[in-house]
């Protein structure tokens, strides 16, 4: 019996080996289409209605859906450095959503999605919002990307009122925020194209259909090799503009028209990918950065039912979609239930494409084997900041425990209309809560007095997390934390 536990041992070595080996020959393109702002409930197949995202759920019926899908932190600048870095934003003293010319940014000596792929061979562009760090020293061709083509910072970094026009020069966000710039450069260029700008929302309606053209541009020029792309939506984190080509075409409004139209781009790179005869072999993430900004109301998403949303590190502003489609090797149609994250998308790629990852640590863990649709489960555990450097919750398994803290609060106030904001109220969490996600998704029961042992298990792990990373909740600073990035002269 031991000979024969043995033998099969190796023969599944060496037969994962093998499929690794296939897998890293092939060489997939990867396409990651990263969105702002979109909630959890704002695609068909999380149950969105008003209108239809066609095109999303085909990618969702020709891969996998996958439920438990999280962002480590519910901001902008934060989350995207956690996605490209494979690393909790708080590991690199990346927090928040930085403004125009603060002189910080990534730190250069992280390693990105693009890096690693440039290193195996791959052709890499950016196009769309980059939001970690706007000056020149700091952009996406100083990570790794051969070229880029969009804005720096969210789309609401402008001198422009909430009703389109422009502010004067003496209004505080005026003085804050230049004129939003539409960039352009490649690799090697030390100072971007800054010639287009973002004035009106009719620039802002344009956006969509630029990166959408600049992105199917890069894939037909592309096609004789790897190639990642990255687009990163402006929308639909508000102000929120759709073009004449679905402008009042949705039930649901604007925010309808918006979706429809990143529908539609969805389609316009599938079916560029299909007519260049790369569909088969492409591997395409669809997700968001994190939840629904919800006191925009009707210019904005929906969490589906859960807690709170953007900005908060309750369910609704952390738990996102998230779609994987790549026909040659995802099962179709599956749903997948287990807890991943963004940050897990780095060393799953390295796996796929035989990359080398960094020797710093990183925190993502290798989802491959769910994409191969074996029940396993990569992940069991996450960790949920906000602020610097605040640990607001733990979770093992479906049990979330989550710490005395403030937050913003969108609940029992009046959300905004037609683009203006309504207010936030505080809230304030002033003892430990315990949820069951796998109950109480909407995290409205705190059970901690039933399950002692499973608080227990948590705060054990929660100490070895602020070891690790620190706590500014308990004031621990944490061991293993790299320093952001910053411009000697700021």
């Amino acid at each position: 019996m031991k000979t024969k536990l043995i033998t099969v041992a190796v023969l599944s070595f060496y037969f994962t080996g093998f499929a690794q080996q296939k897998l890293v020959q092939q060489k997939p393109n990867v396409v990651i289409i990263f969105m702002d702002d979109m909630g959890y409930g704002d695609i068909e197949e999380n149950g969105a209605i008003g209108y239809k995202t066609p095109n999303i759920t085909r990618l969702a019926n020709n891969g996998q859906r996958f439920t438990n899908f999280y962002t480590p932190q519910a901001t902008c600048t934060a989350s995207r450095a956690a996605l490209l870095t494979g690393t909790y934003p708080n590991r690199m003293n990346v927090y928040g959503a930085f403004a125009p010319n603060e002189g910080i940014g990534l730190n250069l000596k992280e390693t990105t999605i693009a890096e690693m792929l440039k290193s195996s061979g791959y052709a890499t562009a950016m196009v769309g919002k980059w939001h970690l760090g706007n000056e020149p020293e700091f952009l996406p061709t100083k990570q790794g990307f051969d070229e880029y083509l969009g804005i720096p910072y969210s789309n609401d970094m402008w001198p422009v009122d909430y009703d389109g026009k422009q502010l004067p020069p003496t209004h505080p966000r005026a003085k804050i925020y230049p004129t939003l710039p539409l960039l352009q450069i490649k690799a090697g260029q030390q100072v971007p194209d800054t010639s287009m700008k973002v004035v009106t929302l009719d620039d802002q309606a344009k956006l969509t259909t630029i990166y959408t053209d600049k992105a199917v541009s890069f894939i037909k020029e592309n096609k004789q090799h790897p190639f990642f792309l990255y687009m990163a939506h402006s929308m639909p984190h508000v102000p929120i503009a759709a073009s004449s080509k679905f402008k009042n075409k949705s039930e649901q409004g604007l925010f309808g028209d918006v979706m429809m139209e990143i529908d539609w781009s969805v389609e316009q790179i599938v079916k560029t990918l299909e007519q260049q005869g790369l569909a088969k072999n492409t591997l395409i993430i669809f997700t968001s950065d994190n939840g629904p900004w919800l006191n925009f109301g009707n210019h904005n998403g929906n969490t589906a039912g859960l807690r709170e949303g953007k900005g908060t590190s309750w369910e609704g502003g952390t738990k996102v979609p998230c779609i994987i489609s790549w026909p040659n090797i995802i099962p179709k149609g599956m749903v997948v239930n287990k807890l991943a994250s963004t940050i897990d998308i780095f060393p799953t790629l390295a796996a796929i494409t035989g990359s080398i990852l960094p020797q710093h640590k990183i925190d993502g863990v290798n989802i491959l084997s769910l994409l191969q649709g074996n029940d396993v489960t990569p992940r069991t555990k996450f960790n949920y900041y906000y602020n610097k450097n605040d640990l607001e919750a733990v979770r093992i398994g479906e049990w979330k425990l989550v710490f005395p803290h403030d937050y913003r609060s969108y609940e029992n106030v009046m959300p905004g209309n037609n683009g203006y904001p309504g207010p936030y109220r505080k809230g304030s969490l002033d003892t430990l809560a315990l949820y069951d996600l796998r109950r109480d998704p909407g995290e409205r029961y705190n059970v901690i007095e039933l399950y002692p042992k499973i608080v227990e298990e948590l705060q054990a792990y929660a100490n070895e997390v602020k070891e690790d990373l620190g706590d500014d909740l308990t004031g621990k600073l944490g061991a293993n934390r790299r320093p952001l990035g910053e411009l000697k002269n700021k």
